[in-house]
């Protein structure tokens, strides 16, 4: 066990060990399948946040766009759902069969050339991270082959944002309009909506969180990383030690962008619908609350921000449907202006700190024992004495 303690101590993966216990044993064995669906729906932003750790804390670049990311990837996936929803045989009623039933109220006659792909769940799947990231790649290398960054950049992410939300928006015969893709039903024939379903989703979302959390790790602890953290200090000297600064940068986007977009597709699938209300400046913004109470540093941080803040705005409407809007704010500002670092800063500047002294102490306390017990040993405690018997007929008091 001691051994086990070891390992997991030397490579820092007892936060991952805590939150491993969390999602897989405590969340599944204390709460219904409804508690547990909006659990695995947060679960989908915190690969928002996962994204906006290595982009915006380890690389230095804030993004407010990347709702856009993350409704791309959820777009791919319900088209592919809605697809399958729209079998002829499902939509005999429609005056145009075998299309979705949003292109049949907007009187399009043919499914258009590039949603047919998408009948294929291989690339439905490849769609879900790489769209996000040729977008991704667009954008960026655009911008940052300019030089263009700070808050220009964020705002240009914010505008783009605002471009794809009105877009899809304004062509409802291919998008569905402000209402989204909807009734979505099954996966190859597999019905999603089960409470089954629910459960294995639920588990593929975890196991896709961590395999992701895995990776960023991976490239944090690579010189790749390092490159990152020292383009985001000092960009000027990483630029005149010969490196391209900006295809660093274009890297982070990206990788950001294909977690978003991944985050996406699990959404869909556990929600059953994507709407163009998760790529607008609102979500985007607030997925960027998730990584900052969270800690943007920190990646098991940023899924506990996303966890803390959407279980948050769950509670607060369900208890003050009028107030929950103030107690949100509230809430990211209280713990801001505490934490700037967010939680995990908490974690690693007071709890870590404080736990450290209390185990020293134990430890000292257990050396100073048994440094006593060595120089004094216990000497055995004397055999009790019994009073002497009285000799009969003689009783107490007499004597």
């Amino acid at each position: 066990m001691n051994k086990v303690q070891t390992w997991i101590a030397q490579r820092s993966l007892g936060s991952i060990f805590l939150l491993a216990l969390l999602l897989i044993v405590v969340f599944p064995l204390t709460l219904d399948i409804f508690r547990l669906n909006l659990i695995g729906k947060y679960l989908t932003y915190a690969f928002v946040a996962l994204g906006l750790v290595m982009l915006w804390g380890h690389a230095g670049i804030l993004s407010l766009g990347q709702g856009v990311f993350f409704g791309l990837g959820g777009y791919c996936m319900a088209m592919f759902l809605k697809l399958e929803a729209s079998d002829p045989i499902s939509t005999k009623i429609q005056s145009t069969p075998g299309i979705p039933d949003f292109m049949d109220w907007n009187q399009l006659t043919a499914l258009p050339f590039w949603w047919v792909p998408f009948k294929s769940l291989p690339v439905a799947l490849i769609a879900v991270v790489l769209v996000p990231m040729v977008l991704a790649f667009i954008v960026s290398f655009a911008m940052f082959k300019r030089r263009v960054g700070g808050v220009y950049f964020a705002i240009i992410t914010q505008a783009v944002a605002l471009i794809l939300t009105v877009l899809i928006i304004g062509q409802q015969g291919f998008t569905g309009g402000v209402n989204g893709i909807t009734d979505l039903k099954t996966l190859l024939g597999w019905d999603i909506r089960t409470d089954s379903a629910k459960y294995i989703l639920y588990f593929v979302c975890v196991g896709l969180l961590f395999a992701s959390i895995f990776l960023c790790r991976w490239v944090q602890k690579s010189k790749l990383g390092t490159l990152l953290l020292a383009m985001r200090d000092k960009e000027d000297r990483v630029r005149f030690s010969g490196y391209d600064v900006a295809m660093f940068k274009v890297f982070a986007f990206c990788l950001a962008a294909g977690l978003s977009g991944l985050g996406g597709a699990m959404f869909t699938l556990q929600v059953g619908f994507m709407s163009p209300s998760f790529v607008g400046i609102v979500p985007s913004i607030e997925m960027v609350i998730f990584a900052a109470v969270g800690g943007r540093m920190s990646l098991v941080g940023a899924v506990y921000g996303a966890l803390i803040v959407n279980f948050g705005k769950t509670f607060f409407s369900e208890r003050a449907p009028d107030l929950w809007l103030f107690l949100m704010a509230a809430l990211f500002i209280g713990v801001t202006m505490a934490f700037p670092d967010g939680l995990a800063g908490l974690v690693d500047q007071k709890i870590k700190p404080w736990w450290q002294r209390r185990m020293a102490q134990r430890a000292a306390q257990k050396s100073s024992l048994a440094a006593a017990q060595e120089a004094y040993p216990e000497v055995p405690p004397p055999a009790e004495s019994k009073p002497a018997s009285l000799p009969q007929g003689v009783s107490g008091q007499q004597a």
